[in-house]
Parts: structure tokens; sequence; C-alpha cells
């Protein structure tokens, strides 16, 4: 092969097969898809939101019905899969609805928390002396575990889910600010961004448009790996009184009912505290292989495998 040609089919195929020139999603995505086990967790966590979303037409009796005449009968009852609780309320049932709340109360705090910490990661990696108050700002709240910040939290402001929520998300806020950060101060050093700075492209568009599709996959990973501890968080503070409140059909307050006829109708507590371990397993599964799909070394092999295809059409032609 004559030099000439090298000089022209080189920057093409390092183009077309260069790590920098996919967004950080990308290989997200396909590290995933060659995960069986994220597969199968995305697959459980689906099946859970299409309960959640379809609870009516699935539960075969409303949540809080009760027959108080079947009270603490064990799973496998005539009519009733999975038992009835203390109340004789059929415990399928509020599981089926409970995945409604326990979900909305895992997945709504960690979104809206990343949406807050997004442009405060951003903004202060690009600023550093700005960058530097808001990362001693959340130092503060660093001193704390997630778990006391918000049972601390919750209990000043009140029992109820609202309240609850808001708790979460500022617990969260300060983790994903962090992670964002990080992750944009790397990013600030690369080539394609002092390109942007050489054309004059405003401060806002390299934040927002260049910077922004890189760093988000770092917030989405770690997203995804701190779902489950939220959801176990919000199921705690059901458990102690200061989240959702009965009688709505949650699993942290199904579990928390329970506990007071462990001995007698174990299934009670069990069987939501087992959906609990499936759920916050699935999603922990998930963020694993979302984390390494960011790895260097697996970025490397996604991209080889996609190369090597072309390479062998290339040497036929």
């Amino acid at each position: 092969m004559s030099v000439t040609s090298m000089a022209t089919t080189s920057p093409a195929s390092s183009q077309r097969f260069s790590p920098a020139r996919r967004s950080n999603l990308y290989f997200v995505w396909r590290g995933v898809l060659g995960d069986p086990v994220a597969r199968i967790a995305a697959v459980i966590i689906f099946l859970l939101v299409l309960c959640a979303i379809f609870a009516p037409y699935l539960a075969p009796f409303p949540p809080n019905e009760a027959d108080p005449a079947l009270r603490l009968q064990p799973p496998g009852t005539p009519g009733h899969l999975l038992g009835l609780d203390h109340q004789g309320r059929d415990i399928l049932s509020r599981l089926i609805y409970g995945a409604r709340l326990t979900l909305l109360s895992g997945v709504v705090p960690v979104i809206l928390g990343a949406a807050i910490s997004i442009p405060l990661g951003l903004i202060g990696a690009w600023y550093p002396r700005l960058g530097e108050v808001v990362m001693r700002v959340m130092d503060v709240f660093f001193a704390f575990p997630m778990a006391l910040l918000a049972i601390m939290l919750a209990a000043l402001m009140g029992p109820g889910l609202g309240n609850m929520m808001i708790a979460l998300v500022v617990t969260l806020i300060p983790y994903n600010t962090r992670v964002v950060y990080a992750a944009a101060s790397q990013e600030r050093e690369l080539a394609y961004i002092e390109a942007a700075k050489a054309m004059a492209t405003s401060d806002l568009k390299i934040l927002f448009v260049e910077m922004l599709p890189n760093v988000v996959a770092a917030s989405v990973v770690y997203s995804c790996t701190i779902v489950g501890a939220v959801v176990i968080t919000a199921a705690g503070l059901s458990f102690l009184g200061l989240g959702v409140q009965p009688p709505i059909a949650e699993w942290g307050i199904m579990t928390s009912e329970g506990r007071s006829y462990v001995f007698v109708a174990p299934h009670i507590a069990a069987l939501p505290g087992l959906a609990i371990t499936v759920l916050v397993m699935a999603f922990n599964l998930l963020g694993d292989s979302l984390r390494d799909s960011l790895d260097p070394k697996t970025r490397l092999q996604l991209v080889k495998h996609r190369a090597a295809p072309s390479d062998s059409d290339e040497g036929k032609a």
C-alpha cells in the first residue's frame, strides 16, 4: 500500500473507530446489551414497572379490601395465592399495588436529585472558584450517612410521601454532584473542549451541548447504582412511620405491619421484604453493568469488536 493511500485511509479509520467520537452513553448502552445479567435485571425491573402501571388489572382484589374471617391465613389459601395479612387483606394485591409507591419513592428522588446535581457539577467544574464553594457546601452533607440524614430531614418535616421525597432528594444531591463534578473536571481538559474554546463558543453551549452528553453518562450510571439504596432508605422511613402512612399499600409499610406477627404469620413481613430484596438486587446488578461499561478496558473491547467486521471487509476488498 502506498504512502498516499495510507494517508487517505488512516484518518477515516481512526475517526470511525475512535472512542472519543462516541458519547459515553453509547458505551453504556452497548455494555448493557452485551451483559446477560444486566439484561435479566432490566427485564425484572421492566416487569415490576408493568405491575405498577397495570395494578388495577392485575391485582385480584382492591388493596384495602379486608375479610376479617380470613386474617393471618397462609399462602395457598383458596382464592389468595400469597395469603392474607392481619386485617384479612390479600397480600398479592397489596404487593402489586405497593410496587407503585415503592418504585416511585426510589426512582423519582434519584431523577430529581440528578436534575439538580448535573448543572451544579458542570458549573462547579467549569468555574473553579465557584466549584470550591459548591463542593465545600456538599462536604457538610457528607458528614452525615445517607440514611441518617434522610431520617433527620424526614423527622423535621413530618411524615408523608411528599416530605419523604424532599428528604431523599436533598440527601442525594451531594453524592451525584460530586460524581458529575469529577467527570466534568476530566472532560474540561480534553482536546474537543479546548477546540470549542478556540472557536469562541459560549460557556453555556460548551457546558450543555459539548460536555453534557459525555458527563451525563456518569450520572446515569451512578443513579442506577444508588436506586437500590434509595429504595431501602424509603422503605426504612416508611417502616419507622416517617414515610408513607397506612393503610396505603407500600412494601416498607407492609414489612412494618408484619413484624408484630412474625412468629404467627411470617409471610406478612417476609413477602414484601423479599420483593424489596429482588428490586434492590435488580437495580444493583444493572448499575454494576453500567459502571463496568464505562471502564476503559471495556470501551476498548467494544471499539475493537465493532471495528473487526469492517477490517475484514476491507481486507476482502
